[in-house]
């Protein structure tokens, strides 16, 4: 029964619901399941779950042109449960999000206590003067756009090799934020983090030193939706927000900064600083989007190493990426997308070198991100031609 938890509270949610089932409900679709205010507005309560279901299918495409070694999967990508709200008083908000499928809980070790990674978000939010917010707890991190915008409102299947490679991700730890107008309509937003640096979920951490990341934001034409992908609302005006984010993890343990495998030699652990810089920009005008990040990674030590000076095989990812998507939303709700992704890994610490992918994508929104049905097809072109492949997805997301 050690991590049966997850499953104890979804028969009771269900049970709550049952005694409800014959009554009628005011709440929307993709609004919540429950969603209630207390009589005295001591606090509020949503609850929202959330499934994605993802189809995929690769092919080997080397230098002759013919299709080979074809394989397929069927899976769960996502399946999650979300709570929020306010506590003692509207400036007092919560977040819990917990991940029930396999890709959510994976990445047990002995720093998790060997235990299933569950809590994505368990994280407070005080607006406590003004335009400034202090956030307390596990979520995302001020890193680039791709990745702080829910894997709910993408404009495409799945986020870029970029995010996958260099992204930030979450972390147990404090955030300040902040925004102010200058003028009318140009919007400025900061945010600093200071968080553990061994990722999420971590019971044995701050092994090294801590994990410091700054961003800063402008958008110049006013506020509107950037950190959702489509252009959804088919803003009249061009909208813009630029942002660039800077990541210092001193004393890192882990291949990907907080993710990644930890790099264990036969004298402890090694630990190297690491630096990420990102900058990107969301462009979104009549249903056309554009989003464009770039991102670099440094280390100083970047092999890990054995006491005796023999390599361990594990390596910082070091490098940079860029991706680029653009996307046109018709009148029927239908969106073209095209994308292009390079990664270029410095070849002296990993043998992989340059990754370029190509992707054309085709969504339908039903119901906005709420309810929706995504495809696309991706070359992947490598240095070794041999490596070069194809892969198609099929995914359909429905949030309650």
């Amino acid at each position: 029964m050690k991590y049966k938890w997850p499953l104890l509270l979804a028969f009771l949610l269900i049970g709550i619901f049952g005694t409800k089932a014959q009554e009628t409900v005011s709440n929307k679709f993709g609004k919540g399941l429950v969603n209630f205010t207390a009589k005295d507005s001591s606090y509020s309560f949503k609850f929202a779950t959330r499934i994605q279901s993802l189809y995929t299918s690769q092919w080997d495409y080397p230098e002759n042109g013919n299709l080979e070694k074809g394989n397929s999967n069927m899976l769960i990508r996502r399946a999650r449960l979300k709570f929020s709200g306010f506590a003692y008083s509207p400036k007092l908000k919560y977040k819990i999000e917990l991940g029930l499928s396999n890709s959510d809980i994976s990445g047990a070790s002995e720093f998790t206590s060997n235990a299933p990674r569950y809590i994505l978000d368990a994280v407070l939010f005080w607006n406590f003067y003004e335009n400034f917010e202090l956030w307390l707890g596990q979520t995302k991190l001020p890193g680039n756009r791709e990745r702080v915008i829910s894997s709910a409102n993408m404009q495409t299947v799945d986020r870029s090799l970029v995010n996958s490679r260099f992204n930030v991700d979450r972390e147990t730890g404090v955030q300040l934020r902040h925004f102010f107008y200058a003028g009318d309509n140009v919007l400025f937003r900061e945010a600093i983090s200071l968080s553990q640096g061994e990722g999420r979920n971590v019971t044995t951490g701050n092994i090294g030193g801590h994990h410091f990341v700054a961003r800063a934001e402008v958008l110049p034409f006013g506020d509107f939706n950037d950190y959702t992908g489509t252009d959804l609302e088919r803003e009249p005006s061009p909208k813009l927000a630029v942002g660039a984010s800077y990541s210092f993890n001193d004393n890192a343990v882990r291949t990907s900064s907080v993710s990644g495998t930890y790099m264990l030699t036969n004298d402890g652990l090694h630990q190297t600083d690491i630096t990420t810089y990102f900058v990107d920009l969301m462009f979104k005008y009549r249903g056309f989007n554009v989003l464009a990040e770039a991102a670099k990674r440094t280390a100083d030590d970047p092999i890990a190493v054995h006491d005796d000076g023999s390599a361990t095989g594990n390596v910082v990812q070091v490098g940079d990426g860029l991706n680029v998507q653009a996307g046109y939303l018709f009148k029927n709700n239908y969106e073209i997308v095209g994308r292009y992704t390079g990664i270029d890994l410095e070849n002296q610490y990993i043998n992989q070198g340059i990754q370029k992918q190509y992707t054309l994508g085709l969504s339908k929104y039903i119901v906005g991100h709420k309810l929706k049905v995504q495809t696309d097809l991706s070359y992947n072109d490598f240095d070794n031609s041999e490596d070069d492949g194809l892969m198609y997805r099929l995914q359909v997301d429905i949030h309650f």
